[in-house]
């Protein structure tokens, strides 16, 4: 590497510091976004799981065959709803979910499985394209406007076809969710088939409904609303969790550009010291030459 004179190096310590103004802008800028987020999050959740609780409930009422959509089959033709951001710059935010399915289509395809996946985000798109995986259907952009209901229900109609028609056993969701402010996991949460849970402990206290119409009329529609809501909160889980971790990784890449120069100061004044001390000695060995 040839030596830097001390003008290249000043050039690097400012590049770097306009760099470290920028991360230090996007920070802000994901921080902001992030407290919005989260109080979309924070409203998403208590009524994602009491829609669930109640489907779950219902179902335990009903039987299987009621409803196409709650008959449970052997999986041998899995989707995958991929959910990751459209832009990158977020940490490991988009590798984390992309490896992970790389990793489960291996595994269900080696034990003789069909996987087709949905792909929401730039990221994924851009990943799984033209590269041999069965793409149902791809969505970029998304996250441009606000996450809201008539995206979801257009995906949710897509999705319950193929479950009623019998173009797959089981639907999953792959996204990421946020733990706390600075930790985000990995989740995959299955979407269909439906298979009630039964609390032993809470059976005597199970809550008993009065339905009108009928039960099976009630709980199609609570089908629909429940495929596109979870759809919906998968969106905002991952959306609060990009801000999170682009955040985070603003915060590194701002942190490591000042220890950058950090270092290239001291280069710096070396290679000045070393130049001055250069300078005084041809003075020195200038002026023995004239004795």
């Amino acid at each position: 590497m040839a030596k830097l004179s001390t003008r290249d190096i000043k050039r690097k310590i400012q590049g770097i510091k306009n760099t470290q103004r920028i991360t230090k802008a996007m920070k802000a800028v994901s921080a902001a976004k992030l407290r919005k987020a989260q109080i979309q999050l924070q409203a998403t959740r208590p009524y994602s799981e009491k829609l669930y609780e109640l489907i779950n409930d219902l179902g335990m009422h009903v039987d299987p065959e009621a409803h196409p959509l709650l008959r449970i089959r052997e999986e041998k033709k899995v989707d995958y709803v991929v959910v990751t951001a459209d832009r990158g710059l977020a940490g490991a935010f988009n590798s984390n979910v992309i490896k992970k399915v790389v990793k489960d289509v291996q595994h269900l395809e080696e034990e003789g499985k069909n996987v087709s996946l949905i792909l929401f985000g730039r990221k994924a798109v851009q990943f799984f394209k033209n590269k041999g995986y069965n793409i149902i259907a791809e969505y970029e952009d998304i996250y441009r406007d606000n996450v809201n209901l008539t995206f979801t229900s257009k995906v949710g109609s897509i999705l319950s076809e193929r479950y009623i028609k019998e173009e797959t056993d089981a639907i999953y969701i792959i996204n990421n969710e946020l733990i706390t402010t600075a930790t985000y996991e990995t989740k995959v949460r299955k979407l269909f088939p439906i298979e009630p849970k039964i609390d032993l402990e809470k059976i005597d206290k199970m809550v008993q409904y009065n339905i009108e119409p009928t039960k099976e009329a009630v709980l199609e529609n609570l089908l629909i609303q429940y495929i596109d809501f979870q759809l919906y909160r998968a969106m905002v889980e991952s959306l609060t969790a990009e801000h999170a971790a682009r955040m985070l990784a603003m915060d590194n890449a701002t942190r490591n550009a000042g220890e950058a120069i950090r270092r290239w100061t001291i280069i710096f004044n070396k290679a000045r010291q070393e130049s001055i001390t250069t300078e005084l000695i041809d003075i020195v060995n200038a002026a023995e030459a004239l004795k």
